[in-house]
């Protein structure tokens, strides 16, 4: 019988083959999320969550949006000590690309005044928000620091779920909207069809396991804890 073809250290081609795709979904995944948040950030109609608060933040202290993004992405990582989490791959390079995607394409992108121009920039950032989470997500190479700051306190506190993403998000808005972080029609359109969005895109980019099941839910969080309400 014909054997199977092997890379230079025995592991299966096909295995390779799957973590070298996994690797483009995510990082394909991360900066889309990037350049999605900063469609939302030229419309002006409305963040998502952190992005209020990250505003904010960077109203107050003159760093760009991205910059702030990283520092605050960094400081949520160093509260997964206490918390026992383990980051992978995607977590670290969520903290980074991100940031580094979204002040990129802010620079890229003009400044937008009309409604007519506005409002569908909120929702080619709001649909392209989806494929990015569902591209990132499906990878399974570590969820985003944020993410696992919720799941983190989840299994230390015992609370649900919804409980500690709701208390979460409710606090960095309220704090980001108080700093000048811009909530409105699009922070709304935003909480009640990311969830959905990314459903759909995780299952378009699934990516089989070896036994031919799927990797999305296989191991790492929860789908429910990963994915906006």
């Amino acid at each position: 019988m014909r054997q199977a073809i092997t890379t230079t250290r025995g592991a299966p081609l096909s295995a390779r083959s799957r973590l070298g795709r996994r690797l483009i979904q995510l990082y394909s995944g991360l900066v889309l999320y990037g350049a999605s948040s900063a469609l939302l950030v030229e419309a002006g109609l409305g963040l998502e969550p952190w992005n209020v608060l990250h505003q904010g933040l960077a109203e107050l202290t003159g760093l760009t949006i991205g910059a702030v993004s990283i520092v605050v992405g960094a400081a949520v990582l160093l509260l997964w000590i206490p918390l026992r989490q383990r980051p992978g791959l995607g977590t670290v390079s969520n903290v980074f690309v991100v940031g580094l995607a979204m002040d990129g394409t802010l620079a890229l992108v003009p400044d937008a005044h009309s409604l007519t121009v506005r409002v569908p920039l909120l929702l080619g950032g709001v649909l392209l928000n989806g494929v990015a989470t569902g591209l990132y997500i499906a990878a399974r190479l570590g969820p985003g620091p944020r993410d696992g700051l919720m799941t983190g306190l989840h299994r230390r506190t015992g609370r649900s779920i919804r409980l500690i993403r709701t208390a979460l998000e409710v606090a960095v808005v309220a704090t980001g909207f108080a700093l000048g972080g811009t909530v409105g029609v699009g922070t709304v359109l935003y909480a009640v069809s990311i969830g959905p969005l990314a459903q759909l895109f995780l299952r378009v980019f699934d990516v089989p396991s070896a036994s031919g099941g799927s990797t999305v839910v296989a191991e790492g969080q929860p789908l429910g804890a990963i994915l906006r309400p």
